[in-house]
């Protein structure tokens, strides 16, 4: 009965880890291209600098997302 306990445990935290953790890459990636279609509205003739720039931002952004999902994994292979 105990273990069950623990692999219910294991699984609502690999579930707020990923959901949670999906939570803050998915607003940060919607500003920076919230902010990437302003500039090239106001600048357009900087657009391929503007677009290098975001695509940077982007994948900053986006790897805690991936560290996220890997703690999940990490945490459903090893204890679930």
């Amino acid at each position: 009965m105990e273990d069950s306990y623990a692999k219910a445990a294991v699984y609502i935290g690999a579930a707020l880890a990923m959901g949670l953790g999906s939570v803050g890459p998915a607003l940060g990636q919607g500003l920076i291209g919230m902010k990437a279609c302003e500039s090239i509205g106001k600048h357009p003739e900087s657009a391929s600098n503007i677009k290098t720039t975001m695509i940077m931002a982007l994948s900053l952004v986006e790897t805690s997302a991936i560290y996220c999902f890997i703690v999940s994994l990490i945490l459903m292979v090893k204890f679930g």
